[in-house]
């Protein structure tokens, strides 16, 4: 069976994080969201992808190039994102009669999909829908069922008996792009998918089968932090050969730690945790449980950092706080730069989302920083605000809006 990633959109309420990458190449655990699908795709013997790209294609191209665990891939460039039906419609031809497709900002387990092919295989399906409990079916498409068959999809109903959600993962049969050929616009000006099954329903032509397995929606920033804690909750972690490990540097629980990094003299880590490769860590530091440290990154003297995501290339100077906060590629911590992540009201945390502040529901959220951010010493960031890729905050001062790049 093949399979059709779809990738092409920027994750616009997840800025500033995506100002310089799709939302497919946001880092959970030590791994893109991508590359956490396609790992599970290749150990259910899936060997061709194609992946739907468009916003910042070349970050996903060139990341994965034309193979990736055994799947060959192929790109397939959506110019102008109008819509998850569009975009499936452009793979037509290139897949077998019967394919997988996804949403490219899930990060799902590889016994979700082995359950859900067995499901649909089973019950000889034609076309499946996968199907998640959600807690609020207002946010969601709603799927109701008369046993496996789908009766309707009703999008984020008000009120709703069913609370099986549409998760964003099918398997189709060749006749998915007739159908799409006939779906109109909707509000939102784009051609959806949810439109296209809908005309086969009547038909019963369309199973529903609910998720057995990890099944992970990655829409707002605080999921992030969410499915880092999930997934490194879950994962077998274990050191790399290639490491060093100082006296005195305590390693307490399950601790990843890639090749090439030294633990120096002091450091407190612990699990779970992921540490990658070429990093220095310390001395006398402390990376509390749930961090996700990425490749050549500095953590320094006196440092802690609590339930991060902290990507590649980014030095931490000495004194410095970093708190349930996603931290991009590159940045340059000045001396004593704290990032604050709980609210003095106790309230919860509200980040700026498409310029407006929107309710994370966590009491204790950090800052979302861009790639190539730098802040001078004794730099304060209150809770739930932003930085831009580029920005430079200057030394001394406190962060309570957002701050965007010149």
């Amino acid at each position: 069976m093949d399979a059709i990633i779809l990738a092409a959109g920027e994750g616009t309420r997840l800025r500033p994080l995506t100002s310089t990458r799709p939302k497919p190449m946001l880092q959970v655990a030590g791994k893109t969201i991508l590359e956490w699908d396609l790992e599970a795709l290749a150990r259910n013997g899936f060997n061709k992808a194609i992946v739907v790209v468009g916003y910042k294609k070349e970050v996903i191209v060139d990341y994965f190039g034309k193979k990736f665990n055994g799947i060959k891939l192929e790109y397939v460039n959506q110019r102008e994102q109008l819509g998850t039906a569009h975009a499936v419609s452009m793979a037509e031809g290139k897949v077998k009669k019967e394919f997988l497709v996804m949403n490219g900002d899930l990060i799902v387990s590889e016994k979700l999909i082995s359950n859900f092919i067995k499901d649909h295989k089973k019950n000889k399906s034609e076309n499946s829908m996968c199907l998640v409990d959600v807690k609020d079916p207002s946010e969601f498409g709603i799927v109701q069922l008369r046993g496996f068959l789908v009766k309707k999809i009703t999008e984020k109903p008000r009120e709703s008996k069913s609370r099986l959600a549409n998760a964003g993962i099918y398997v189709f049969n060749e006749e998915i792009f007739g159908a799409i050929r006939n779906v109109k616009k909707s509000k939102r000006l784009e051609y959806e998918l949810t439109d296209a099954i809908k005309t086969l329903i009547p038909e019963k032509r369309v199973h529903g089968f609910k998720a057995k397995g990890m099944w992970i929606d990655i829409g707002r920033p605080w999921d992030l932090l969410g499915a880092n804690e999930t997934i490194l909750n879950e994962m077998k972690l274990k050191k790399d050969k290639r490491v060093k490990i100082e006296k005195f540097a305590v390693i307490k629980g399950d601790v990843h730690i890639g090749n090439g990094t030294l633990i120096r003299s002091g450091s407190y880590i612990e699990g779970p945790c992921y540490i990658g490769e070429n990093c220095i860590i310390g001395p006398n530091c402390y990376i509390r449980p749930c961090s996700s440290i990425k490749d050549n990154v500095h953590i320094g003297n006196a440092v802690e950092i609590k339930n991060s995501i902290i990507m590649s290339g980014t030095n931490v100077g000495h004194l410095s706080y970093i708190g349930d906060s996603i931290i991009g590629e590159n940045c340059n911590f000045g001396a004593g730069t704290k990032v604050a992540n709980l609210r003095v009201d106790n309230d919860e945390v509200r980040i700026e989302i498409k310029n407006k502040l929107t309710r994370s529901g966590r009491r204790k959220f950090g800052c979302l920083m861009g790639d190539n951010v730098k802040t001078g010493i004794n730099v304060s960031i209150m809770p739930g605000r932003s930085i831009y890729p580029g920005a430079y905050v200057e030394a001394g001062s406190v962060v309570r809006n957002t701050i965007y790049s010149e």
